[in-house]
């Protein structure tokens, strides 16, 4: 399979770093073009007044996707793979797989945190919903002990 669209997803935690530096050794050896995203995550915050406080809350989370994209360029430019960034606004696995649609991505490469049992109950897990909802292929990274 020749990729030349790869989805980056991020959230710029540790897993997603190492989910990065996959995507772009594959990108290296096949030309692809890499795109990341962040995804302000707008769900927890739908009951916020839209005043001033949502503003303030929408920069920090604005600043942190822009700080966690900053490393996708970095490690792009490190190894000279040409990339596009692009910061969304919503629900993240809703998001991820629109944004994966709309590019015709070939692959998407994100982290997991492999939590199991009673966390991954409560929380859920956003990779296993893109995997489940995605029409491409899903290279998950799983993070390191």
């Amino acid at each position: 399979m020749q990729y030349k669209k790869i989805l980056v997803p991020t959230d710029g935690s540790d897993v997603s770093l190492e989910a990065i530096e996959h995507a772009v050794a594959i990108a290296k050896t096949t030309g692809a073009e890499i795109f990341g995203v962040y995804v302000l995550d707008t769900t927890p915050y739908t009951e916020i007044p839209a005043d001033g406080l949502w503003s303030n809350l929408k920069e920090i989370l604005e600043e942190e996707g822009d700080n966690a994209l900053h490393l996708v360029a970095k490690a792009a430019r490190k190894y000279d793979v040409a990339f596009k960034n692009q910061v969304l606004e919503g629900n993240p696995e809703k998001e991820i797989v629109e944004f994966a649609d709309k590019i015709n991505a070939d692959l998407i490469v994100m982290g997991t945190t492999g939590k199991t049992g009673f966390d991954r109950l409560l929380l859920g897990s956003v990779a296993e919903r893109v995997l489940k909802h995605t029409k491409c292929p899903v290279l998950l990274v799983k993070q390191k002990e």
